[in-house]
């Protein structure tokens, strides 16, 4: 299927085009990698350029300094956010393939951000536990969970150690092109994302919002 920016889901198409013109700005370098990856077959794993623009506003905000992000792909997001952090900023991006995030690593060396990402490919679970016992809980400041759905519930519980207090996690494709409403869909990937956002819905821990543009965005506030 197309890019998100490409076939929007919940807004009539000239909203979008307008959206896509005067909704946010982008740097030319992320243009180009968006538009590279917009020809990848794979190309609908791509965060949408609204939905980075809105973390590199939060970063920027948020004075974050660092990041952990579940779901490299091409390294879009990844880029988008390390042009929003400080110099000794450094975020650690999650992924399982070399073919997808080296698309990417090009962009983020002719960005001067290469030193920022800490790419380290293997499962995030296992990932996310070694950060864990290695005495990083409540280090990280910001979180974007954009992997394989049937696992969000444990990068979820996990992110939730490892963010600080007043930190953000963002969860991605919450909607999943409006499946987790439809009750016909019982996929294993729409059932995950119903349970993760009544699990987000329940939690005590937290304050958030879900979001209902790009696949559906839900910003997660930790207590």
């Amino acid at each position: 299927r197309p890019a998100k920016f490409a076939n929007p889901d919940f807004v009539a198409p000239p909203v979008h085009a307008y959206v896509q013109e005067l909704g946010f700005k982008e740097s030319p370098i992320l243009q180009r990698l968006r538009l590279e990856t917009a020809n990848n077959p794979r190309a609908r794993m791509m965060g949408d350029p609204s939905e980075a623009a809105l973390f590199k506003l939060l970063i920027s905000a948020m004075n974050v300094k660092r990041i952990v992000e579940v779901g490299v792909f091409t390294g879009y997001t990844t880029l988008a956010m390390a042009q929003s952090l400080p110099d000794s900023g450094k975020i650690v991006g999650l992924d399982v393939s070399e073919e997808f995030t080296s698309v990417g690593k090009p962009y983020w060396k002719e960005a001067g951000v290469e030193n920022k990402i800490d790419l380290r490919l293997g499962p995030a679970l296992e990932s996310l536990d070694k950060m864990i016992a290695g005495g990083e809980e409540s280090t990280y400041d910001f979180a974007f969970i954009d992997a394989d759905k049937v696992n969000y519930e444990g990068y979820y519980e996990r992110l939730l150690r490892l963010v600080r207090s007043n930190g953000i996690i963002a969860i991605d494709n919450v909607l999943w092109s409006g499946r987790v409403v439809d009750p016909k869909e019982q996929g294993d990937d729409t059932v995950a994302l119903r349970q993760v956002n009544k699990i987000v819905h329940e939690d005590d821990r937290v304050e958030h919002v879900m979001l209902p543009f790009a696949d559906g965005v839900t910003l997660v506030r930790k207590k």
